[in-house]
């Protein structure tokens, strides 16, 4: 197969030159035109994929070099895009920006995988015939890349937008498609892990329309599409199962997973779940502030999250969390990440101020003003645990500024040994007790398939020894009994 899917790839010098403004409001603008937009974000971050996920109006998907091969990048980005107007790539950091000498987990790994064209956002602040210079070095940098078109952002004044755009068009043979000001009021303000979450803001939508007005007056929207659409065609198959056919068609015999998708937990990257689904599972999304209690369930996964702003919510619900924390002494197969490992431990100290949680794990967090780990991970599996191998070897990312204090280290066992990364020591993570495991480190399902089948098979088990107890045993007392069938998983 070979098709055109219209893209670009919206690449800076550095971090913190405007991109995500840029993008969102390139997003709300090509929206609200009519267009179905694919919008993507280069690396492991959640927030601006949120935010993405809101402009667009359309699930954000991470494409990342670090944490899937250059196949699965491929696959993801033909699976997402095949019914879309046009895909919106956001890098992150500088185009040229990796972990390593080579580049190969960089923004422009992913214009050549992709064979997209580069738009390149520039902060052109107190600067004029530079801006030429770093651009130039962009285009030689490295030969099989090209840059397509610039646009100026943080501009001062005509005068300086004048100079910059002849400066760029003359010595490096390119237009410059557009410019924005140096803008005031800015309603897209940052917190210790980047922007602060739409999750927690009134006025997300009103902080969209400030990037759309943004861009509908500064930037050449018809040269972008057009740009977007001159990309050369890509070839290869849309991989089967994408809209979602579960691998157990039958409904009642699906397990129940839930996850919690709240204002404290929803760092979710969308293909976990979607491969939960597609494995079979029948997934229950549950709400940790509102809910009184926890549904019956066969498994559930806590993704991460902010439960430090939300502490003394999380705390106030007693009810939820002595309901979760007896789930998991019977035995509830439990996968959880970093905001989830958080809210199972004793207690969470925010500000001095101590408060409560679930206290199905031995740790006392305390969130710090500084992070603790911060960046890719790669762990190798010690432990026998419910949902991986001993000798498997994964890679993740985390970003806390917690750090955990295991108060009873005979009551738990850490399965993961870190070869890249903090985790919860600076050598170990991944909390084990019972069925339950969690850690500080986010996976990604495409590159970690196993996560997702480990996590399913437990649920599976769970819910067959559960429906074979309800076959030869009156309604009576089921309750009490399923919580000793959560034992017999537990112990097998």
């Amino acid at each position: 197969m070979i098709e055109q899917f219209p893209r670009v790839i919206l690449a800076a010098l550095r971090g913190g030159s405007g991109k995500t403004l840029l993008a969102l409001g390139l997003a709300s603008c090509l929206m609200k035109e009519g267009f179905k937009v694919s919008p993507y974000k280069k690396g492991p971050d959640f927030i601006d994929g949120g935010w993405l996920t809101l402009a667009a109006g359309r699930e954000c998907h991470n494409l990342d070099p670090f944490l899937m091969t250059d196949t699965q990048i491929i696959e993801s980005f033909l699976a997402n895009s095949f019914d879309a107007d046009i895909s919106l790539i956001e890098g992150n950091r500088g185009l040229f920006d990796s972990l390593d000498l080579n580049g190969d987990y960089t923004t422009a790994k992913l214009v050549r995988l992709l064979k997209a064209p580069i738009i390149l956002i520039v902060d052109v602040t107190m600067a004029t015939r530079t801006i030429a210079a770093l651009v130039m070095g962009c285009q030689h940098f490295e030969q099989d890349i090209s840059i397509s078109a610039v646009i100026l952002n943080r501009v001062a004044g005509s005068r300086q937008e004048s100079l910059v755009r002849n400066s760029i068009e003359l010595y490096c043979g390119i237009p410059v498609i557009g410019s924005v000001p140096k803008l005031k009021g800015g309603l897209l303000p940052e917190r210790h892990m980047g922007l602060v979450p739409h999750q927690e803001r009134d006025d997300a939508l009103r902080a969209i329309e400030w990037a759309h007005e943004a861009v509908r007056k500064g930037i050449d929207l018809k040269a972008i599409w057009q740009i977007a659409n001159d990309a050369v065609p890509l070839s290869g198959e849309v991989p089967q199962g994408v809209k979602g056919q579960p691998g157990i068609p039958d409904v009642s015999t699906r397990p129940r997973i839930g996850y919690i998708m709240d204002s404290s937990f929803w760092f979710y990257y969308p293909e976990n779940l979607d491969q939960l689904k597609n494995l079979g599972a029948n997934l229950i999304e549950i709400n940790s502030i509102t809910d009184d209690e926890v549904p019956d369930l066969d498994a559930l996964y806590i993704g991460g999250g902010f439960p430090e702003t939300h502490a003394k919510a999380l705390s106030d619900n007693r009810g939820f969390r002595d309901s979760l924390r007896k789930k998991i002494e019977a035995g509830l197969p439990v996968y959880a990440e970093c905001g989830g490992l958080i809210y199972l431990g004793e207690s969470l100290i925010v500000h001095g101020n101590s408060y409560p949680m679930v206290g199905a794990i031995p740790l006392q967090i305390v969130q710090n003003e500084k992070p603790q780990g911060h960046g890719y991970t790669v762990l190798e599996v010690v432990h026998k645990n419910p949902y991986f191998e001993t000798g498997d070897v994964f890679r993740g990312h985390e970003f806390h500024y917690s750090r955990a204090v295991i108060k009873e280290s005979k009551a738990i066992t850490l399965v993961f040994e870190v070869r890249r990364g903090y985790g919860l020591d600076g050598e170990r993570d991944g909390v084990c007790r019972k069925n339950l495991l969690a850690t500080y480190s986010h996976m990604h399902a495409t590159g970690s398939p196993r996560w997702g089948e480990g996590l399913f098979k437990a649920a599976l088990q769970s819910k067959k020894l559960c429906d074979l107890h309800s076959s030869i045993d009156s309604q009576k007392g089921i309750e009490k009994d399923k919580d000793l069938l959560y034992g017999i998983i537990a112990n097998s």
